[in-house]
């Protein structure tokens, strides 16, 4: 798909959602480095729901690296996967105060060498915390979204982003981590997508109905 109609699509959707944001409440960057661990397979309402009583009781990266694991488990039972999740996080706390000085890096390098960081999460974190928006997160939504659209016909998340950094313009990339998301959460479901309501219909390869 050429730029021209990729702008056409953001500019759409800019219209369709103005207020689309980032979902997760969070108030520092290691909390939202624990927010985006915890949603994954997980929605951002119940990690919403969830991290309130946590951030209250850990409120420094120290913290988190201390707490004892059972206790962490428990507090983020909710979101699934809470063994595994709760061992990333405090191992991630440790790597951020004994290699990176107690800072939430930056650099993608750096993020992605962090215990529970991918590339989707290193991307949100680099927007949400740094403002710096050179990536794609490519989660559920923006995979199913660029499939429908024909923007790429790739399953792997990092060649979905690849495909997609090919046809927006940098200026975009900032604004459509929200839409897509906001696209695939509200209009572009994966059961029954609204189709009949939605604002880009006229661009999609593979309408539902």
């Amino acid at each position: 798909m050429a730029k021209n109609k990729t702008k056409q699509i953001i500019e759409i959707l800019k219209q369709t959602y103005p207020d689309a944001q980032c979902s997760l409440n969070f108030s520092t960057p290691f909390e939202l480095v624990v927010a985006v661990m915890l949603s994954a397979q997980c929605t951002d309402e119940r990690v919403n729901a969830t991290v309130p009583p946590l951030f209250a009781k850990c409120k420094t990266i120290q913290d988190f690296m201390d707490i004892d694991i059972n206790e962490l488990e428990n507090f983020i039972h909710p979101c699934g996967f809470y063994k595994n999740k709760a061992k990333n996080i405090k191992l991630c706390a440790k790597q951020i105060m004994e290699n990176f000085n107690g800072q939430v890096p930056k650099d993608m390098d750096s993020l992605l060498s962090l215990a529970g960081i991918g590339r989707k999460s290193a991307n949100v974190i680099r927007l949400e915390v740094f403002g710096i928006a050179d990536g794609i997160a490519v989660d559920t939504h923006c995979k199913r979204i660029s499939n429908r659209l024909g923007l790429s016909n790739e399953k792997d998340p990092s060649k979905i982003e690849q495909d997609l950094l090919k046809q927006i313009d940098h200026k975009y990339l900032k604004d459509v981590n929200h839409l897509f998301i906001w696209h695939g959460r509200y209009t572009c479901t994966a059961r029954n997508p609204k189709c009949d309501k939605c604002t880009i219909k006229d661009f999609c390869k593979n309408k539902v109905n």
